[in-house]
């Protein structure tokens, strides 16, 4: 069964991305690497913050859906409910793709 993720990046200005993928560490990458579009490349967005999973595509589609209608109060809010510190939640993943990571 596949796992997708709903997932908010940002950079160090505060911008926030929200997206859902079937395969959160080539998006993370892809992100990192400037591939990810035209918005995320242009502001730099690198940092994953907050990530959410589920088996249900429909699910996550309709959750992104709503993560990016909401303020960006409401969006804070969410990211500071599990991660206060702002944290990149990926730190570490691409340091050493031979030893394992998280695949």
């Amino acid at each position: 069964m596949a796992t997708y993720y709903v997932y908010i990046m940002t950079h160090r200005s505060g911008t926030l991305y929200t997206g859902v993928t079937n395969d959160l560490f080539r998006r993370v990458q892809e992100h990192r690497d400037g591939r990810a579009g035209s918005f995320t490349s242009r502001y730099g967005i690198t940092r994953l913050v907050y990530v959410e999973d589920t088996d249900d595509v429909g699910a996550a589609l309709q959750r992104e859906k709503q993560i990016k209608a909401w303020t960006r109060k409401k969006r804070i809010d969410l990211i500071n409910s599990l991660n206060a510190k702002w944290e990149d939640l990926s730190e570490g993943w691409f340091e050493d793709q031979s030893v394992g990571g998280i695949r």
